[in-house]
């Protein structure tokens, strides 16, 4: 069974709760970016990150101080997924653009990017998108919290098929 790490910044505690429901149905450690260390991604087969997405399309706050630490690791191997929250409706430029963000950060360290999702369903996020897919999950509490359950479960079937 891979070893699963579920790293994230959350402000209002959107992101947390999404987080939280993520490591607890994957059997994954919790680490919140604000306290985090190295060992929150050294030693795991593969890294789950979240953020919100804030201001122009930046990353929560959190990161800014985490995210070089990250792109200083080895990532070599490693699968990574990537999840971010936002409002598609009050935001659609910058929707989730913390999936990109965070991907272009470590996408040259030999990762191997899985949990990749389509856009159906969603307007905006044109930073979180890659060849036509969001480059991990999109969570829109503000506008479709009705989706949100739905969204991880089938996100997490798709991230065990993946990992094996």
């Amino acid at each position: 069974m891979a070893t699963i790490s579920v790293l994230y910044g959350s402000t209002t505690g959107a992101t947390k709760a999404v987080a939280e429901k993520i490591a607890k149905d994957l059997g994954a450690d919790l680490f919140d970016v604000a306290s985090a260390g190295d060992e929150a991604f050294t030693g795991y087969d593969v890294i789950i990150l979240g953020s919100s997405t804030w201001g122009m399309g930046e990353l929560q706050d959190d990161w800014n101080d985490y995210l070089p630490k990250l792109e200083q690791a080895d990532l070599s191997g490693k699968k990574v997924a990537f999840f971010g929250t936002g409002d598609q409706e009050g935001f659609g430029d910058t929707f989730v653009d913390a999936l990109g963000l965070l991907h272009d950060a470590i996408a040259d360290k030999g990762i191997q990017v899985i949990g990749k999702r389509s856009t159906d369903g969603y307007s905006g996020g044109e930073l979180a998108i890659r060849d036509g897919e969001f480059l991990g999950l999109a969570i829109d509490e503000t506008n479709q919290p009705e989706l949100t359950e739905g969204r991880i479960v089938s996100w997490l079937d798709q991230l065990r098929t993946e990992m094996r």
